[in-house]
């Protein structure tokens, strides 16, 4: 658990902020979205967090498994929930990605149904996102149509990926996939690797760059930098499951230093 302190420091600064609990499923091999997401949101200036994890067995990102990886979704849905979250981010892109659409709705929807369906059972009501629907929601907050993508996986996963956000109405215009199918391997790859693979797609048609479409292949540190350099709206699995935490909690979207799409609600001059 990573905790973002709260009422010690509310007491010498001022009234309590609210706080929130979010809960995280996440491979076991997983340890990239446990350090970009609670650096991204202990930088809100209305609430604080504290985390919560609970792991599903994966080492190598392949669809065999990820399929036995997502099996183990209903125990460790029961186990997050136990901690009394506020929201919930199943935290694998990929693997619902690579999932697939079937009757015209995708993994993610279906999976984040699934998981409010089985708390709600409890009488629990946390807030429900998942990496791959926040990536299609925040493009979508957007208006990004056309997108470039940069990911780590192995190029037969990495079609999936890109078949999906086509089913989603989101045009690839151009992507690249790294080649790494070891999961604990893509928390490894370097930024100037991430960053090189981005300057070698054709971004002149495009409304907005993926820059990490994975929670495990770190990005937190590329995301404004590469914003600064390319001039056009920069994501990661990792900005975009922040964005939508906090839209589905009803908080501000106002985080410094990554990417504008979490400075949506930034004060002018501010």
């Amino acid at each position: 658990m990573t905790d973002v302190p709260t009422s010690s420091r509310a007491a010498a600064d001022g009234p309590a902020r609210p706080h929130h609990r979010i809960g995280l499923v996440v491979p076991s091999s997983n340890v990239t979205v446990e350090t970009e997401l609670p650096a991204l949101l202990r930088r809100h200036h209305d609430a604080t967090f504290s985390f919560h994890s609970t792991r599903m067995r994966m080492h190598t990102v392949s669809p065999d498994e990820l399929r036995a990886m997502n099996a183990q979704r209903a125990r460790c849905v029961d186990e997050v929930g136990d901690a009394g979250v506020d929201a919930i981010l199943y935290a694998c892109l990929v693997a619902l990605m690579a999932q697939g659409h079937t009757d015209g709705v995708g993994e993610h929807a279906r999976t984040e149904s699934a998981v409010e369906a089985q708390l709600a059972r409890r009488d629990l009501t946390p807030q429900i996102t998942s990496s791959a629907g926040a990536l299609v929601h925040a493009l979508r907050s957007t208006s990004a149509r056309r997108v470039a993508l940069v990911m780590p996986y192995l190029r037969p996963v990495a079609e999936l990926v890109v078949a999906y956000l086509e089913a989603e109405g989101i045009t690839v215009t151009d992507w690249r996939a790294l080649e790494v199918g070891d999961n604990a391997q893509v928390g490894c790859i370097p930024g100037d690797q991430v960053l090189a693979a981005a300057r070698s797609l054709d971004l002149s048609d495009v409304d907005a760059l993926v820059i990490s479409a994975c929670v495990q292949m770190p990005s937190l540190p590329l995301v404004q930098a590469a914003e600064d350099e390319f001039g056009l709206p920069v994501l990661s699995a990792a900005t975009a499951g922040a964005f939508t935490l906090l839209d589905r909690l009803g908080l501000p979207i106002d985080l410094t230093g990554a990417g504008r799409l979490l400075a949506r609600d930034a004060k002018v001059g501010a």
